[in-house]
């Protein structure tokens, strides 16, 4: 895809994320709408990954790490062809194989459980390892909260990826500075992000996680990276595409009204309309 392509595929991608969210209504638009460029980027462009075959042996392996903003990791995965984009509108209903959080045994495409923030990058290294122990070449990227690396976790593991040099593992954190409580930089800074991954052995690339020339840069540079793992620190806007989402705390786990949706979709209907006339 070119650059218009993917801009307007992100677009798509969240309409479905508020779709889904509203239909639920419950859920984590902010975070999902924030990550929705690199969720287009990893599902149609990087990831070797096929949707006929889900569980193909050398398909590179991605953990949604912050587990909550699962409505952009199914958006995504549903317009690239794992499932049908109609069952979005099923999230987190009784039933539903679309829980509020992914789920490997039911769901195409996902390759961890996860949600319980922390743990994801933990899985991914394990991932990263046992490709190297196998001597396969598939590679491993993980999508971490910058509230999520308030967690101890987080760090353990990436001790352990820059000790084993995993350059088959990328992680990517999604820096839009909320979390559920506030401003990251006042709830318990994580700050400086790129140091502290540094300081872990790590490769690190800052870059404006909704620039698609800046995430493709990012994603090559990772590539031709040897003997050590990288973190891609992608600045973000929580809520991005939706205005009175936009930058706004209170929209870390919330799903709009109707009236709060026709404003949302009405939107992004607006965005789409002007990418088209590019």
């Amino acid at each position: 895809m070119n650059k218009s392509e993917l801009m307007k595929t992100a677009n798509e991608i969240r309409k479905g994320i508020v779709t889904a969210v509203h239909a639920a209504k419950s859920g984590h638009p902010g975070g999902s709408l924030s990550a929705a460029d690199i969720y287009t980027y990893l599902y149609f462009e990087e990831l070797n990954i096929d949707p006929k075959d889900p569980k193909k042996a050398d398909r590179d392996r991605f953990v949604l790490s912050k587990g909550h903003t699962a409505p952009g990791y199914y958006s995504a995965l549903a317009h690239r062809g794992f499932f049908p984009v109609e069952d979005l509108k099923t999230l987190r209903h009784t039933g539903s194989y679309l829980q509020g959080h992914p789920d490997m045994k039911h769901i195409p495409g996902v390759d961890m459980s996860s949600g319980s923030l922390g743990q994801g990058i933990s899985a991914a290294v394990g991932m990263a390892i046992s490709a190297k122990l196998s001597n396969d070449d598939y590679r491993v990227y993980t999508l971490l909260g910058d509230g999520e690396i308030q967690e101890g976790q987080v760090w353990e593991a990436s001790m352990l990826a820059g000790f084993r040099k995993l350059d088959n593992l990328v992680v990517i954190v999604d820096n839009n500075n909320l979390q559920i409580d506030g401003r990251i930089d006042e709830v318990n800074s994580p700050y400086p992000i790129d140091k502290k991954f540094e300081a872990f052995n790590f490769h690190v690339i800052n870059i404006d996680g909704h620039d698609f020339d800046q995430i493709a840069a990012a994603f090559k540079e990772a590539k031709e990276t040897k003997g050590m793992p990288t973190a891609i620190i992608a600045k973000t806007i929580k809520g991005k595409g939706v205005s009175f989402m936009e930058d706004q705390a209170g929209w870390h786990g919330k799903a709009p009204n109707d009236e709060e949706y026709k404003i949302a979709m009405e939107d992004l209907e607006k965005a789409g309309e002007a990418l088209c006339q590019k």
